[in-house]
């Protein structure tokens, strides 16, 4: 029975061997075709996939224009003070905040990066109120701990004795406004103390513009640290600004995730040896944020990429602003601040944004204290505006902006949205909104403690509130002026060789064509009263001065002049004891071996 079995077995076994071969043989012709049938469909597949793909990259990479959100400005009353208590104690070593409010007050921005450290700061607890106290229902009523970490803000503002100040509430102690970091401003370089709100609010009212929400601040400190005398210190009026981060992005219906760099000293160049992949060896956190404060999303490839682009002269710029910005935004934030003259933006004091997955880039404005520059000035120094700080010569020193100036089609669009914007910003408008500020303003600066730093008198003030509405039709007149002249240059560092000294600059760039050239001065003195050399007439960019120069100071002043007489200065200048600055004027020293050395400004 076993040896029956085992033989019907084998035969089994035998049989379903002999039908699986004769079944592999009937079948190869068979399975071929469906080998063939099944990568002709992954192949359809995959094209079809692909195609899918590069939609949704075209659509991903369209430059969308980005729209504020005007919700979040319809209740907000422009002239209103929110009254905020600041109760200030002492913290720990481990949160950074074991310091006196006197410690936090004394240093600048400068002092600290001397210093090697980390800015002071202590715990605060800020409360909301009205000018009797705490609001109920308001951030901080009933509360008696702390909520919030206080450090001074700002970079030139923090040499003035009167600080500003970022408060920052902790997780799950509340926000203020939808917001968890509370800026605010004194604006000492901005003698009508309005400026920076008073852009902001135009922004709101104007098609393409992303602005913020800002709001006037009484703030009153308490000092419960080292020294302090425990009692209510009435700190004056402030500007609160809406701090500019993923929360913000998120309520203006912005990506958060996206990547956000404040721009502190960029001028688009590649900087090749600062501006890599945070996985590069070479790479510097510190350096980087030099010329950009990482925000947002720190991979930096697309930031990258996009300065290679800009960059490459071989491609023309017309197709790398289509590659990598939405016109819109980018135009209708240099018309505004053309118009509005706010010099400080043509290196610094705005954001680049760049939602996440796309590659756009836009700008988004941030301080505007410098706005209405001309008006300020007038009074200031009574002069009216000189150098290359107007119209778009302001810009030439940035190449993104110079390569797009130097396109005639990008050059029109530009004028399209300024002239779309000067119809907007008309006198009649800003008149109602300076009549809007003025009370609020003069009800705090002209007391104390703000009266003790208010830079001009009421009268003066008076007279630059009157002057200011003019100053957009001013700025748009300097714009039109400014497209007649040679732009300004770069002059170099004087070479000692054996015939002489070696003067050379970069060429004026001039839009109409014209024939440019040059008057070049040499003096002791900066004022150049008295120049010891007065060249006339230099076709090209450099002169030999075949004299011997003693071991000293000297001053060399280049103007470029074209066919219609327009004229223009060099880039370069010097920075006065009085912190003036001297248009066209590079300083240098004559060293007792004879080495020359530029004296360089660093801000």
């Amino acid at each position: 029975m076993n040896r029956r079995r085992t033989q019907r077995h084998k035969r089994s076994a035998g049989i379903w061997l002999l039908m699986g071969m004769l079944f592999l043989m009937t079948g190869c012709a068979a399975g071929g075709r469906r080998e063939q049938e099944a990568a002709a469909m992954e192949k359809s597949e995959a094209e079809s996939e692909q195609k899918i793909e590069k939609e949704m990259e075209k659509q991903v990479d369209e430059a969308i224009p980005i729209r504020d959100q005007d919700s979040l400005y319809e209740k907000q009353d422009r002239a209103s003070v929110v009254t905020m208590y600041l109760t200030v104690t002492p913290g720990n070593a481990s949160d950074h905040t074991d310091h006196t409010w006197e410690e936090v007050n004394r240093y600048s921005a400068y002092d600290y990066k001397e210093m090697g450290v980390e800015r002071y700061a202590v715990n605060g607890l800020l409360q909301v109120g009205d000018e009797n106290g705490p609001v109920e229902g308001e951030l901080g009523y009933g509360q008696e701990i702390p909520n919030a970490t206080v450090t001074i803000r700002g970079q030139t503002s923090t040499r003035y004795e009167q600080k500003n100040y970022r408060i920052a509430l902790r997780d799950e102690k509340g926000t203020w406004n939808d917001q968890k970091v509370i800026n605010l401003n004194k604006h000492q370089q901005d003698p009508v103390r309005f400026t920076n709100k008073l852009c902001f609010d135009l922004m709101t009212e104007l098609p393409d513009m992303m602005s913020l929400r800002t709001q006037f601040v009484h703030l009153y400190v308490k000092d419960m640290t080292g020294g302090g005398n425990g009692r209510f210190q009435d700190y004056g009026l402030y500007t609160q600004v809406e701090q500019l981060n993923g929360r913000a992005l998120q309520s203006h219906g912005l990506d958060k995730n996206g990547q956000l760099y404040k721009v502190n000293f960029f001028e688009f160049y590649r900087y090749e040896d600062i501006i890599m992949l945070k996985s590069d060896a070479d790479y510097r956190q510190e350096a980087f944020e030099e010329l950009l404060e990482i925000k947002g999303n720190d991979d930096h490839s697309k930031l990258i990429a996009m300065l290679e682009d800009v960059n490459d002269y071989s491609i023309p710029i017309e197709d790398v602003i289509e590659e990598w910005f939405e016109k819109e935004n980018l135009f209708s934030w240099m018309a505004f601040h053309i118009l509005v003259g706010n010099v400080d933006t043509q290196s610094r004091n705005t954001f680049l944004y760049s939602p996440l997955n796309s590659k756009t880039w836009y700008f988004l404005s941030w301080d505007n204290d410098v706005a209405f520059s001309d008006t300020k000035r007038i009074f200031d120094e009574g002069e009216e505006q000189v150098g290359w700080e107007k119209g778009i010569s302001n810009y030439w020193g940035n190449i993104l902006f110079q390569r797009i100036l130097k396109s005639k089609s990008l050059r029109a669009e530009l004028d399209e949205k300024i002239q779309e914007y000067r119809a907007c910003l008309t006198p009649e408008k800003l008149e109602s909104m300076i009549t809007e500020y003025a009370p609020v303003i003069e009800a705090y600066a002209f007391r104390y403690p703000d009266s003790e730093h208010m830079p001009v008198t009421k009268r003066v003030y008076q007279q630059m509130l009157e002057e200011l509405p003019g100053e957009i039709e001013r700025n748009y007149e300097l714009y039109q002026e400014n497209l007649e002249e040679p732009m300004p240059f770069y002059i170099g560092t004087p070479v000692p060789k054996k015939d002489g000294i070696h003067f050379e600059w970069d060429n004026a760039y001039e839009f109409q064509e014209e024939n440019v050239w040059y008057t070049l001065e040499l003096a002791d003195d900066y004022s150049f009263e008295k120049p010891f050399v007065t060249e006339e007439g230099i076709f090209t960019p450099e002169y030999v001065y075949r004299d011997e120069l003693k071991p000293g100071q000297y001053f060399v002043r280049i103007k470029a002049t074209n066919e219609s007489g327009k004229e223009q200065y060099a880039f370069d200048y010097y920075v006065s004891n009085r912190s003036e600055k001297n248009f066209g004027i590079k300083c240098f020293f004559v060293l007792e071996d004879g080495r020359i050395v530029e004296d360089v400004y660093e801000e």
